[in-house]
């Protein structure tokens, strides 16, 4: 199951807090997920949660048309910062502001577990062109690793994600054809403070209290202190990706 012990507070009031952090420290995707995701062609692509635009900028490198939708004007300043020129709109993933057969495809990164699946998945073949693309995408660490199924249980939560958590909404709609899956290594190279950045930017952390946050955060300079190779912490990820067509 999608595991994320961030998920409890909801986004709104939670990553709207910690914006500055999720931009400095939240992982970007590898290109070979995000060719596999959208292809090399040129397309109409709906960034939606686009979040800071971790995923946009891999997009526009690729030549894709992107319009970005975000909900929470926090994420978005720092989207337009760094994205200049790439049209984004406020609003949210079950009322997407776009017309009808706008968009050759749809990406979801790091976003689709906090969606009301019905509606949302209905809004998403809306703005989808026929045959167009819904695609998802989650980073999630490789706890296969030691240290790092310690950083998870002291300081992250667990993540991990199922097929059927995804295929499971997105059969039931009725809406796209056969779901398909493929997964690609990832890394990130962390010093100390993104590596504490990364763990603010968890939304269950972002709403705790100073007092209550401090444990956390020395329980992580600890293992930084122990697994660090000259002040350099690289976390291995497994980038976990779906698509399907709409019908």
């Amino acid at each position: 199951m999608i595991v994320h012990r961030d998920e409890g507070s909801g986004p709104a009031g939670s990553f709207a807090g910690v914006a500055d952090a999720y931009e400095r420290a939240r992982p970007g995707y590898p290109d070979d997920a995000v060719r596999w995701l959208v292809g090399t062609e040129p397309l109409d692509v709906v960034d939606l949660g686009a979040g800071t635009g971790k995923l946009t900028r891999s997009l526009v490198a690729l030549g894709h048309r992107v319009t970005a939708v975000e909900p929470l004007p926090e994420m978005s300043a720092f989207f337009r910062e760094a994205l200049p020129g790439v049209t984004t709109l406020q609003g949210g993933a079950e009322a997407i502001p776009l017309p009808d057969g706008s968009a050759d495809v749809v990406v979801v990164a790091q976003a689709f577990h906090w969606f009301d699946h019905r509606p949302a998945l209905g809004e998403i073949a809306r703005v989808l062109r026929p045959g167009g693309r819904l695609a998802l995408v989650w980073n999630t660490r490789d706890e296969r690793e030691p240290w790092v199924a310690r950083l998870s249980a002291e300081a992250l939560g667990t993540e991990s994600v199922e097929r059927g958590d995804v295929a499971a909404p997105v059969g039931e709609s009725g809406l796209f054809g056969e779901l398909e899956r493929a997964t690609f290594p990832h890394s990130q190279q962390l010093d100390l403070p993104l590596l504490l950045d990364l763990v603010r930017s968890r939304s269950y952390c972002a709403v705790m209290t100073p007092a209550e946050r401090a444990p956390v955060l020395e329980r992580v300079e600890r293992l930084f202190e122990e697994h660090a190779v000259d002040g350099v912490l690289e976390l291995p990820y497994e980038t976990e990706c779906f698509r399907a067509a709409r019908l």
